[in-house]
């Protein structure tokens, strides 16, 4: 895959994704609002910096692989997007220009990342804010990486199990720090890390594997959503997260490829699902 046909397909698609989190209230045009969203941005794809814009307004330059946007609440409704390669706006010619809807309720985390295959995708995933027991924390791990199937394990020991992309896994363990690392399904050999993961007690800890193992590029990016061991509240959380301000026990379902790719001719719709398998 070249450059060049990355570059097109990505854009397609993070048109769709980017469109859902950086719309300004300055910017924005809502038709309907009635309610909001709470929606990060995660671009996984090696290699390939945008420019987004909303109307002629430059609202994320120079987006580069491995950033992960803050939580962003935002009226549902319509927004105005460009999508450029990087430097190329507002002057030229957009790739990408589109009005999309941003859904009312959601808390999702979009993510444009590589296929398994090395091809450029678009997922969203559900963010669980739902209560944790006391003493223990939440870890999530999403697969978005151009690598086959891959465990994961918790201090040399194997905890979610030939995990795939663009697939999830989650569990509640012992609050407090782990060694993680990642390892080709059923072997010991290690593919990403170690590294250390601090589990802070009613914390929901986001570990995203993603890159290239071709490339050999492979990472870990972390996403730290807190709050959870009390009633629901908008708590500031770690790195690249915050919480909800609202019990999402109504949680939105995350998309397929399949679906996601229709969005970039039909537009946004998270569809709810009450678990992410």
């Amino acid at each position: 895959m070249t450059a060049r046909t990355a570059g097109t397909a990505l854009a397609a698609g993070v048109a769709v994704v980017l469109s859902v989190v950086v719309g300004a209230p300055a910017f924005a045009q809502p038709k309907a609002a009635g309610g909001q969203a709470t929606v990060s941005v995660l671009h996984a794809v090696p290699g390939l910096t945008v420019d987004v814009y909303a109307g002629d307004k430059e609202l994320l330059p120079d987006f580069a692989p491995g950033t992960l946007t803050d939580p962003m609440k935002l009226d549902a409704g319509s927004y105005d997007i460009k999508i450029f390669k990087d430097g190329e706006g507002p002057k030229g010619t957009p790739a990408i220009e589109k009005t999309v809807e941003v859904p009312a309720g959601a808390n999702a985390t979009l993510v444009a990342h590589l296929t398994a295959d090395g091809k450029p995708a678009l997922n969203a995933f559900v963010n669980d804010t739902s209560k944790v027991p006391a003493g223990k924390a939440r870890v999530t791990v999403r697969h978005v990486a151009a690598a086959p199937a891959v465990d994961v394990r918790a201090n040399g020991t194997a905890v979610f199990k030939n995990l795939q992309n663009p697939k999830e896994a989650k569990g509640e363990v012992a609050a407090g720090k782990v060694s993680a690392d990642v390892v080709l399904a059923g072997t010991d050999t290690v593919a990403i890390g170690p590294a250390t993961l601090d589990l802070a007690e009613g914390s929901n800890t986001i570990v995203y594997a993603w890159g290239s193992a071709t490339d050999k590029n492979l990472a870990l990016k972390t996403q730290t959503i807190s709050g959870m061991h009390s009633a629901p509240s908008g708590v500031p959380a770690g790195e690249t997260g915050q919480a909800a301000a609202h019990n999402q026990n109504m949680m939105v379902g995350a998309l397929s490829l399949g679906a996601v790719l229709a969005l970039v001719g039909a537009g946004l719709l998270l569809r709810r699902r009450a678990d992410v398998s």
